[in-house]
């Protein structure tokens, strides 16, 4: 029952493991003493008679050393790559033959000095080994007997004979206190000194009764006034001061039971009840603040879609379960205190998991109902089902399921089982609930900096926080189901061992140097690129083409500079990776040839340059103008306002047109057609007058007008000229053509149109099928109609 608290000093210890762990001094290792604490780990393991406290105890011992051991592994010595450099300088030993005596000396002793400079690396690597496997152990040992000791039945509640001892028992410290406190009251000493701390005792008690009377009065008119001179983010506020107010109660409890062991009346028994009251009482506080917060009384504040009265409800039921969820926490002390026997605390128990099981089997109806209004029928009408509904829906169900199990198990025996499951649950619910609450105060404080409410359909920023909260809140769901911490230490254990890959061991240390070097060369590599865009070749002769090559080249090389340095700074040994990327690269080589075709080309065309951006392009049959040159693909904006992706290998292996390389100057044909009989020494000196008088057409060289020939409807002409810029061809097509019509109409030139002679082959027979057709009785009889 204590999971809960215990998981909070857990969470601290994690902390303090993790900052050890980065600041901690690499200290000598003494293998005598190590080799005496792995000899009494391996006796007790042997024996397993040893209690668990034991078994703890001496597992810290050994995950003590096993830590400085994998500190003395991850050691490399500078010495040893310099060494092992100048061995290979030497080169191999000679199959055939043999090496002159000063290279066979000189080879010995660099191998003599680099055994000697491995032996301690050596040494630490058996022990940590060892230190492993004894762990290992211990942890088998100590989950077999939770095993046992949770599949273990005790007595049934059910056997009436076992309630007066047990009844007896629970009332024994009970009275033994109240012995205690009219005795020592009947003690004159006591008495005088009971009369010398009265001030400061009855300061305490008004001090604490002021802090759970009146300071949370006091701090309601300051969320009321937050709220009334805030317009926005008062759940952030409201949140953060009704936890205020909590801490302010529980340092009120703290005053009382300070005071009421200044008394000195209560004992022994009354000290220790006196200093966990606070405790027991906080349990309850904590739970009647999660209870007001995850169903608030106001609809905006709740975190759970539910209506009015079913908040209201599951307020009440939180409360009682806080307060069954604080007497077993009494029992559970009152059983360290007072030594009970093994039959007691069963039977005690039992009535606490009774209630604890109504009470979770109808919250859990209420969770079920969450997202569904009142007048929706069938939960396949619900309105609200968002990812939190749906969970609070999947708790609901759980807790109905364990509000059925529990009590059947504790009635039939297995109350460690009971315990195992009831009270877990409770606290899992507690959890959920603190991931609500933080997850409304992360909108709320968005609110407040942004002032804008949380799009949740829109907005990354839920899923990440609500990523962020699930992933903290891991430990402290596994504490709560009966992981130890020591196995949360262990999995740290594994995380900073890393693992071995061939001769190399690959550390977090060695993974975290690797992502922040990467990560500051690819922000050198972004600054260096913005820097060349902006200032620099802005400023140059380079065109914008070899611009863009010269910003893409930068970057690539960047971070492929930056890849290397990130490997060698972090200490990573690629040799091992040599023969399996030789292997890997064949497959690979043919899965991805398409692809490495592709990054080939696209570097071609960084280098040479035969497009660039904004040239004006045909390729495969599309027209466009090129907008970006990746490593892979080239995008091109089509005339239609369309985009075309290009494989770089196909702008680089087929023939592309690029109408805009190197300069926009280019060449206008306007074809024209006048009608037969015409002018066509006016045609052409008209055609000729139209194109020198436009700003767009260059005169060197000068316009030209070809006569084509002669054909079916017209004289055939073609109006040659040069532009200034080949991009405004259509608009200056269009203003051409406009011209030549009105110079034509003007000059009575006339612009000829398809016509088509209809001669018909015997009339004289076509008549005369007309008449027949007349005299037929059909016709006759219609006419007359």
């Amino acid at each position: 029952m204590t999971r809960l608290f215990h998981a909070i000093r857990y969470a601290a210890l994690i902390l303090a493991l993790a900052a050890s762990s980065v600041f901690a001094q690499i200290e000598p290792i003494d293998y005598g003493a190590w080799e005496a604490v792995a000899e009494r780990a391996e006796a007790a393991v042997a024996e397993a008679d040893a209690s668990d406290e034991a078994l703890e105890a001496l597992r810290a011992e050994v995950s003590g050393y096993r830590d400085r051991l994998l500190k003395q592994v991850n050691t490399s010595d500078p010495r040893l790559a310099t060494l092992q450099s100048q061995l290979d300088a030497l080169g191999s030993v000679p199959e055939e033959g043999s090496e002159p005596d000063e290279i066979a000396d000189r080879r010995a002793e660099l191998e003599r000095q680099i055994a000697e400079i491995r032996a301690p690396v050596k040494r630490a690597e058996e022990a940590y080994s060892r230190a492993n496997g004894l762990i290992a152990e211990i942890d088998e040992i100590i989950r077999t007997r939770q095993a046992d000791a949770l599949l273990t039945r005790g007595p049934s509640p059910f056997d009436l004979r076992l309630w007066p001892a047990a009844l007896a028992e629970l009332a024994k410290p009970l009275i033994e206190g109240r012995d205690r406190v009219v005795e020592n009251w009947q003690n004159p000493a006591r008495r005088q000194e009971l009369t010398d701390n009265l001030p400061l005792i009855l300061g305490l008690v008004l001090g604490g009764l002021w802090l759970m009377l009146r300071a949370p009065h006091h701090i309601r008119k300051l969320i009321v006034w937050a709220r009334a001179k805030t317009t926005r983010g008062t759940g952030f506020w409201s949140t953060l001061l009704s936890l205020v107010a909590l801490v302010v109660r529980v340092a009120g409890l703290g005053l009382l039971a300070h005071a009421l062991v200044l008394t000195d009346l209560p004992g022994m028994l009354g000290r220790q009840l006196a200093y966990l009251l606070p405790v027991i009482l906080f349990v309850v506080l904590i739970a009647r603040w999660l209870a007001a917060e995850t169903f608030s009384e106001d609809f905006e504040e709740s975190t759970l879609y539910l209506t009015a009265d079913r908040r209201r409800e599951a307020r009440y039921y939180v409360n009682l379960l806080a307060w069954f969820l604080a007497l077993d926490l009494f029992l559970v002390i009152m059983d360290d205190i007072a030594g009970w026997s093994e039959q007691t605390h069963p039977i005690l128990s039992f009535p606490v998991h009774v209630l604890c099981g109504l009470v979770l089997f109808r919250l859990g109806q209420i969770l079920r109902r969450s997202g569904i209004d009142d007048q929706d029928e069938t939960e396949d009408e619900a309105l609200h089902l968002t990812f939190p509904t749906r969970l609070a829906r999947l708790a609901g169900q759980g807790a109905m399921l364990v509000g059925v199990a529990g009590p059947i198990l504790s009635a039939i025996g297995y109350v460690n089982f009971a315990d195992a499951i009831i009270f877990p649950t409770i606290q899992t619910l507690g959890l959920f609930g603190v991931m609500l609450i933080l997850q409304r105060m992360v909108r709320s404080l968005y609110h407040i900096l942004t002032g804008h409410e949380l799009d949740d359909a829109s907005s990354l920023l839920p899923v990440i926080s609500g990523a962020v909260l699930t992933a903290i809140s891991l430990p402290f769901l596994a504490l709560i189901w009966g992981a130890r911490v020591s196995d949360l230490t262990e999995l740290w254990a594994r995380f900073q061992a890393g693992f071995s890959f061939g001769d190399t061991r690959v550390s977090p240390g060695d993974f975290l140097t690797f992502i922040i070097v990467f990560m500051v060369g690819y922000i050198i590599t972004r600054l260096l690129q913005g820097g060349l865009r902006g200032s620099v070749l802005p400023k140059t002769k380079i065109d914008r083409g070899g611009q863009v090559a010269l910003v893409a080249g930068t970057g690539y090389l960047g971070i492929f500079l930056s890849a290397i340095i990130a490997i060698t700074s972090a200490g990573i040994d690629l040799t091992a990776l040599a023969v399996v990327a030789g292997a890997l690269s064949v497959g690979i080589g043919f899965g991805l040839q398409n692809i490495v075709s592709n990054f080939v080309s696209g570097i071609i065309l960084l280098i040479e340059r035969p497009i660039s951006e904004g040239d004006w392009i045909e390729v495969n049959g599309q027209h466009g103008t090129v907008r970006d040159i990746s490593v892979r693909s080239t995008r091109i904006e089509t005339f239609d306002r369309t985009d075309v992706i290009v494989p770089n290998a196909d702008l680089v292996s087929n023939s592309v047109t690029n109408y805009t390389r190197g300069n926009v100057v280019g060449r206008l044909i306007v074809e024209v057609g006048v009608a037969y009989g015409s002018d066509s020494r006016k045609v052409e000196d008209i055609l000729l007058k139209i194109a020198r008088t436009h700003d767009m057409v260059l005169m060197n060289p000068a316009p030209y007008v070809h006569f084509k020939g002669f054909g079916h409807d017209a004289l055939e002409f073609d109006l040659r000229m040069i532009l200034y810029d080949v991009n405004a061809i259509m608009s200056v097509k269009t203003e051409i053509n406009h011209r030549i019509y009105e110079a034509f109409r003007e000059a009575g030139i006339e612009l000829p149109f398809p016509q088509r002679d209809i001669w018909l082959r015997n009339p004289e027979a076509l008549a005369a099928a007309r008449a027949d057709r007349a005299d037929t009785p059909e016709n006759e009889e219609e006419q007359g109609s």
